[in-house]
């Protein structure tokens, strides 16, 4: 199975549809009079399809076991034709596209199933996904594009030359994923001063987004919090919680992160910690979402 970890939990949505056709009217009328000798064949479907819906990662090897958090059946009779709709929520980390259709699918079997000995000639026309929502190309803004980023490593190491850098290169591969380009990179000792004339820096140049890597921790030497914060002209306290709560799911030593986020003038700054992995899964939990602020700010400034 395709791994799903690094992925965050949203509502994810999804409809499906079965067109199911009968040969005659007769049928229709047995249908609606319940007068099929198997039975109610609404009623019989739409429990089939929900266990189907619920059953799925059972019966499709790649397929995830996910909470099912609402599933709905529905039958629309037009001439001979039944439109079997199913729609699928959850709040997970992928979506139910597949639950739906094969709650659709299995819909659809049913009534064949119940069909068949009045009607010989029932056919399946199709199954087919109608939509889907939820995932991170739901949160993509457009403005990514036009945004002006750096990354700053902090590390009194890495600066001297006797460790390399892998927490600054592994948050600029994930922020180019998610469409963004790097106009700046830098490694700077653990250093206050340091930080905030780099920070002020950057603002001063006019950049959207910068994120520095490294000295969220507690030693004493990890003070980036202590010099970005005094900076902060707009803190934004979600942002860290958000990602806190993602790094939480993984390791309890989460919870020991004190990065900070919020506004120097009109550039965001993001604090990361100094491990590859921690700085990683927080690129995972923040992104592309974060990216919504400019959208918000933006709208602001045309009011």
């Amino acid at each position: 199975m395709v791994s799903i970890t690094n992925k965050a939990n949203s509502l994810r949505q999804a409809v499906a549809n079965a067109v199911l056709k009968v040969s005659s009217i007769e049928t229709i009328e047995a249908i609606n009079n319940r007068a099929v000798p198997k039975g109610d064949v609404f009623e019989f479907s739409r429990a089939a399809g929900l266990l189907a819906i619920k059953k799925t990662s059972d019966v499709i090897p790649d397929c995830h076991p996910l909470p099912i958090e609402f599933a709905a059946i529905q039958h629309t009779i037009q001439g001979l034709e039944i439109t079997i709709s199913v729609e699928v929520h959850t709040i997970y980390k992928t979506g139910v596209e597949v639950e739906a259709m094969h709650g659709a699918a299995i819909t659809a079997l049913t009534m064949y199933d119940m069909l068949k000995p009045i009607d010989k000639n029932i056919e399946i026309s199709s199954v087919r996904l109608i939509n889907k929502k939820g995932g991170k190309t739901d949160f993509k803004d457009n403005l990514h594009h036009n945004l002006k980023c750096a990354v700053i490593v902090c590390s009194d190491s890495v600066s001297l030359g006797t460790k390399e850098d892998l927490a600054g290169k592994a948050v600029i591969e994930k922020l180019q994923k998610n469409g963004l380009t790097i106009s700046a990179y830098q490694i700077i000792p653990d250093e206050i001063d340091m930080i905030q004339l780099k920070a002020k820096e950057l603002s001063e140049e006019g950049y959207d987004l910068t994120l520095f890597t490294g000295g969220t921790g507690l030693s004493h030497r990890d003070v980036t919090p202590e010099a970005i914060s005094p900076l902060i002209d707009r803190e934004i306290p979600g942002i860290m919680e958000a990602a806190r709560n993602y790094g939480q799911q993984r390791t309890p030593y989460a919870m020991l992160s004190r990065g900070v986020a919020g506004f120097i003038k009109n550039t965001l700054v993001l604090t990361l910690p100094g491990s590859t992995k921690g700085a990683s899964e927080t690129i995972d939990a923040l992104f592309p979402y974060v990216i919504h602020i400019f959208s918000v700010v933006e709208g602001m400034r045309h009011d």
